[in-house]
């Protein structure tokens, strides 16, 4: 499997469902992404637009497998994450229509790469 690491630190941020999606959330330029549920608002977007006020977890690194994926493929994001869990690693996984992402802390970046590539993946 293909993959690259995003550039950039990012946060994962949680607000009230009854919040709007806040205006400094478009200013993410490599990657963005919103989800409202009944119980929260939250978004995944760069760190640093993020207000000191937002409850949030900062400092992850993002990996994404690069597609576009067929929706009959299955066991993608599953065998990823198994072999990082096996490892030690952490990851907050979100996936789009074209392909699977995949946050792990940016202190554990390394070690996923590592591990991922000791399985046969590759990084652009």
């Amino acid at each position: 499997m293909m993959l690259s690491i995003l550039p950039g630190s990012f946060a994962v941020c949680r607000l009230s469902p009854d919040n709007e999606v806040p205006g400094w959330v478009w200013e993410s330029k490599t990657f963005l992404t919103i989800t409202y549920t009944e119980d929260e608002l939250s978004i995944v977007c760069q760190s640093s637009l993020v207000p000191s006020h937002i409850h949030s977890e900062t400092g992850w690194a993002a990996i994404k497998v690069q597609g576009p994926l067929d929706f009959s493929l299955t066991g993608v994001l599953a065998a990823l994450s198994s072999l990082l869990a096996a490892g030690g690693v952490s990851i907050f996984a979100i996936s789009t229509f074209d392909t699977d992402y995949m946050l792990v802390k940016e202190r554990d970046i390394l070690q996923a790469k590592m591990i991922l590539e000791g399985d046969g993946h590759s990084f652009e």
